[in-house]
């Protein structure tokens, strides 16, 4: 059984692995294995999905079942949650959430007791638990549940005070899309108590309408947002809050990687930025060689904010992220956190009075083409195939020194992920349809 993607578990609602059922032999599961402490206590929060409501019931379920106190949040952002899990000194916390997906995917998302992620070891021994029979705690020995007051307080004053000392936002206006998730609430008010003016969209969630024509992966109407309302910049959350990209006062979209490129040109001069800078191979060929004629180095590691993380310890660096807007500022925080991150990109432009499109100027990325291919089942592959092999060494060869080919199953959706960059964009999109469509007809024909 694996259960596991790269960013906890995640599917179709009412579809395995969630479906009430699965949800709380996951959560009693994961209660065993916490079990390691004599008062174990977990964290459940959420985002705003319909579904949130019975699958938060379901993981209190298990949970007490298995014997772990439980403190329900309610919605809060992922980084909130981790914030709370290590504040509280809390065993473990789980967060429901597909993150960027829409409404009718779910997920859980497990946090160790300092904020993090969860590693594959606790992942492994969850699923060895799952396959055994249900069983349940003792009676005398079942779990509290309790829900924890003002959580959505707590993280607003923790995301404030990660602002420089002196520096407020007084004087700027920001267009802010919450994707109507987990951020609606808590966003609004770090940013307005800072001082700024807000143009706000996405901030009335209904259960459905969570990441739909807006936030970090669909920023179109924040672009025209901005533009219309002469907003200095755009900031869009998606879903759970833990990505981020933002807008020019242009409306051109400042993705992840272009944040990274602000933050540790600016850190570097400072004397703040820590090691290398860590970002994944979606990372685009011209954020490395922005960064080295800077004399900052770049360690390119595989895909998922987890993996980010793991890079960023074992290097001793304190910023990393990804193209997709999960960027973790780990001096500041224990995990991606889309508000955090752009305060810290906010910050940069008060202190220099500089807006983003001049502060970004000396990154221009490459072409990038990236399509998604549906797989006919989760966990089907064919990138094993020799002519699948062949076809993409055949790419890398042809663009040799101009560009990149990466082919990758999702591990938060059903699709693999073609991506090439290079320095013509005709030909990226050239090979990139290329391979999709062998990888399509491989998939018919299987």
């Amino acid at each position: 059984m694996n259960l596991f993607g790269t960013d906890g578990v995640r599917g179709r609602v009412g579809e395995e692995p969630m479906t009430p059922e699965c949800v709380l032999r996951l959560a009693q599961a994961a209660g065993l294995v916490l079990r390691h402490e004599p008062k174990p206590m977990v964290l459940i929060g959420k985002d705003t999905r319909v579904s949130g409501y019975l699958f938060e019931s379901a993981l209190e379920a298990g949970l007490l079942a298995a014997g772990v106190n439980v403190r329900l949040i309610g919605p809060l952002p992922t980084p909130g949650v981790a914030y709370l899990t290590k504040t509280f000194r809390a065993t473990g916390g789980l967060v429901i959430s597909a993150s960027h997906n829409p409404y009718m995917d779910n997920g859980i998302k497990f946090l160790n007791g300092e904020g993090g992620k969860m590693d594959r070891a606790f992942q492994l021994a969850v699923e060895e638990v799952l396959a055994r029979p249900f069983r349940m705690a003792d009676s005398r020995a079942i779990g509290k549940a309790s829900r924890l007051r003002d959580a959505q307080g707590r993280y607003v004053e923790y995301c404030k005070a990660t602002l420089a000392a002196g520096l407020d936002l007084n004087g700027l206006v920001i267009a802010l899309d919450c994707a109507h998730g987990a951020a609606y609430r808590v966003a609004p008010d770090v940013f307005e108590e800072l001082g700024a003016r807000l143009v706000p969209m996405g901030v009335a969630p209904d259960g459905y309408n969570i990441n739909e024509r807006c936030g970090s992966t669909d920023p179109a109407a924040l672009c025209e947002l901005v533009r219309t309302s002469g907003a200095h910049c755009g900031i869009a959350l998606d879903g759970d809050g833990d990505r981020v990209v933002l807008v020019d006062e242009q409306g051109a979209v400042v993705d992840g990687d272009g944040m990274l490129f602000i933050l540790a040109t600016a850190w570097a001069r400072k004397g703040r930025l820590q090691g290398p800078v860590v970002t994944t191979t979606m990372s685009n060929l011209a954020l490395e060689h922005a960064l080295a004629r800077q004399g900052i180095f770049l360690v390119r590691v595989e895909v998922g904010d987890h993996h980010v993380a793991e890079g960023m310890r074992q290097y001793g660096a304190n910023l990393g992220g990804e193209p997709s807007g999960h960027i973790l500022c780990l001096d500041r925080s224990t995990t991606g956190d889309g508000i955090v991150a752009a305060l810290q990109v906010l910050e940069i432009m008060m202190a220099t009075g500089q807006g983003l499109r001049q502060l970004v100027q000396q990154y221009q990325p490459l072409p990038q083409v990236l399509l998604n291919v549906p797989l006919p089942e989760p966990g089907f592959s064919s990138l094993g195939e020799p002519r699948i092999q062949q076809a993409m060494a055949d790419a890398t060869r042809m663009l040799a020194s101009r560009g990149r080919v990466v082919v990758r199953p999702s591990g938060t959706e059903a699709v693999i992920r073609v991506m090439v960059e290079g320095i013509d964009h005709n030909e990226a999109q050239e090979i990139a349809s290329s391979l999709a469509a062998l990888l399509q007809d491989h998939r018919t024909h299987d």
